[in-house]
């Protein structure tokens, strides 16, 4: 936005200091002239007792103005100079960690964001500011390095179906007696990926942007119906899923929860022991959130690993593309979901194997109140 040129805050500052200590001159000399006044006709007259007081008095007064006047005037001049030039110096020594701060502000306009102000000293105002802006600029760059992680992630997965659909095209192309049923089964195949890998993009540029209706949501109905729809890929997998809990009232958007909820159980079936594996979800209600918990066994997995789960195409297991094995965007999608909806979200191996998954959200106010 532009703006019409002002004076700087230091000529700002520079005339409040001297304007302050004039004022506060000039009242300290009007207290002298009244406390003068006061004092002097008595002393006077005593001195002429001959004179009438109308005559004594007032040629006294006179006199002491003719004094006082000049040396008065003298003194507030020199307020005046003293008091621009020490406002002028302590304006900039007050405003000088303001400069570092300016110079980061530009510094990261160009886009450089790796710089810090890192200002000296004891806390105070322009510390908290400093400070506030040091994590503000560590905050933004992190997030550009996720962003870019990502881009490069998307793109890759992006391509890779691209890629195999152009080889497979290709093999068509140069070899005719290929089995035409099989090369439509796997354009098929690919192409459903790509749709799903795109769709799930769409999800979590949503998501982060909150752009969705908040309304009231029971976490438990979401769960019994994202366990019904999975059944079938628990079942194929052999996996027992086992749910309890209660009523669970929160507020947001119940298409993007019934999506985190459907993930975390999704996460939980093709995650799992090859054979016998198990799975428990449960939602319960503390006083201020509820709780969805998502259990399941499985391989142990290091502290390491678990730092990573919810980074965008990250997987607990070997990145292949088989059946229902995911785009790797499963709980980047929970995580996003989560923290749209004021949430948080916590991930904790199994002693045994496997991981405990935990997403806490806010309760419903009226809940909340009982």
């Amino acid at each position: 936005m532009d703006r019409a040129p002002g004076l700087s805050v230091r000529v700002k500052l520079t005339l409040s200091y001297a304007g302050f200590l004039m004022l506060a001159g000039a009242l300290l000399l009007a207290a002298v002239w009244v406390f003068l006044l006061r004092h002097v006709p008595d002393r006077a007259m005593l001195i002429n007792p001959d004179d009438k007081p109308t005559g004594g008095v007032f040629p006294v007064r006179s006199a002491l103005l003719d004094v006082f006047a000049p040396r008065a005037a003298a003194v507030l001049a020199f307020l005046l100079v003293f008091g621009l030039l020490g406002g002028w110096i302590l304006a900039g020594r007050m405003l000088a960690p303001l400069t570092g701060i300016t110079g980061a502000t530009r510094m990261a306009t160009n886009g450089s964001l790796s710089h810090r102000i890192r200002l000296p000293g004891r806390k105070d105002e322009f510390r908290e500011l400093a400070d506030a802006f040091d994590a503000m600029l560590a905050r933004l760059e992190a997030h550009v390095a996720e962003q870019q992680r990502f881009a490069a992630n998307a793109s890759h997965e992006l391509r890779t179906p691209l890629a195999i659909s152009k080889a497979l095209l290709d093999v068509a192309r140069t070899d005719p007696n290929h089995d035409a049923g099989a090369l439509i089964d796997r354009l098929h195949a690919v192409n459903a990926r790509a749709i799903n890998l795109t769709e799930a993009l769409l999800l979590l540029s949503r998501a982060d942007q909150r752009s969705f209706t908040r309304e009231p949501v029971d976490l438990s109905l979401l769960v019994e119906e994202a366990t019904e729809t999975l059944l079938p890929l628990a079942e194929k997998h052999g996996v027992t899923m086992k749910t309890s809990g209660d009523i669970t009232p929160t507020i947001g958007s119940r298409a993007l929860l019934l999506q985190l909820t459907t993930n975390l159980v999704h996460n939980a079936i093709v995650h799992n022991l090859t054979e016998q594996g198990t799975m428990w979800v449960n939602t319960g209600v503390r006083p201020r959130t509820v709780v969805l918990t998502v259990e399941n066994t499985g391989e142990k997995l290091s502290p390491e690993l678990m730092s990573t789960l919810t980074e965008p195409f990250q997987r607990g297991t070997e990145r292949i593309h088989a059946d229902h094995s995911g785009v790797g965007l499963g709980l980047a999608i929970v995580k996003t979901i989560t923290h749209a909806h004021d949430g948080t979200l916590t991930l904790t191996p199994r002693s045994a194997g496997g991981i405990r998954i935990t997403v806490e959200l806010p309760v419903t106010t009226a809940h909340a109140d009982r």
